[in-house]
């Protein structure tokens, strides 16, 4: 199993990225699951699936929160896990995919939040790869929410913010001991060589390595402007083709047995 998070600054394309990595690993192995970790839930509609999404983790949470009182004796987690498997994984032709969501009713979640990340745990080792469409910012660094993940994928652009995030990320994955085994970077949305340059000297400095140098592409506007998932942009795409080696290089990383 091989999980991998892809995160950074909103607004970076951390949606994109994530997209087309599950399109692309998923050409490869059925055994894929893509998690869309952001609130905001737009990894559906980048994939062309958000129909098939019936029930998100967050309401699944919500009807635990009122429902455990009348479970009597049941198994708390194999409930959680049925209805998870029931109601919040889409299946997909070539991939599964878990939207988080977000919790609408008031009150303490620290025990279901705890519960469901046990039981998350479990489901993912079914799956050969994982992909995680992160939210936005660091918090969920702080939380200790991708513990789990192998490596992370940072989504910056040529914005001072991006970079500024891409660093703390490393520096809050040294402080807190998260065992990732690497960090990249993948810079989105390059107009000119002298950002690509600037880019290039911040990820040297950080020893963080640059899988991809992606130009602002008016083919990802466009399928965008017109509702549909980025997997179709344009496959002469530098984009296109740049994602595709990132995913060839994904594919090609050791996988350790858990």
């Amino acid at each position: 199993m091989t999980v991998i998070a892809v995160a950074g600054k909103g607004g970076t394309g951390k949606t994109l990225v994530s997209a087309l990595l599950v399109n692309f690993i998923s050409e490869n192995t059925t055994s894929v699951l893509a998690v869309d970790a952001d609130p905001d839930s737009n990894l559906p509609e980048a994939l062309g699936v958000a129909d098939e999404v019936r029930k998100t983790l967050g309401e699944i949470r919500e009807l635990f929160q009122v429902s455990r009182d009348e479970m009597g004796t049941m198994n708390k987690e194999q409930w959680l896990e049925g209805k998870i498997y029931a109601e919040a994984i889409c299946e997909c032709p070539r991939y599964d995919l878990l939207v988080m969501g977000r919790p609408e009713g008031e009150g303490c979640y620290c025990f279901a939040n705890s519960l469901l990340r046990g039981v998350l745990k479990r489901l993912m080792r079914h799956y050969e790869y994982i992909v995680i469409d992160t939210e936005a910012g660091l918090e969920h660094f702080s939380r200790k929410t991708i513990d789990s993940a192998d490596y992370i994928i940072i989504v910056t652009d040529m914005s001072r913010k991006g970079l500024a995030t891409a660093r703390r990320i490393k520096e809050l994955a040294k402080e807190l001991k998260l065992n990732f085994r690497e960090i990249y970077l993948v810079a989105n949305r390059i107009t000119s060589k002298e950002a690509e340059n600037t880019i290039r000297e911040f990820a040297y400095e950080e020893g963080i390595e640059i899988l991809a140098v992606l130009p602002y592409d008016e083919s990802v506007a466009e399928v965008d402007l017109r509702g549909e998932p980025v997997t179709a942009i344009d496959k002469d795409s530098e984009v296109y083709k740049k994602m595709k080696e990132v995913s060839n290089f994904i594919l090609r990383l050791p996988v350790e047995a858990r």
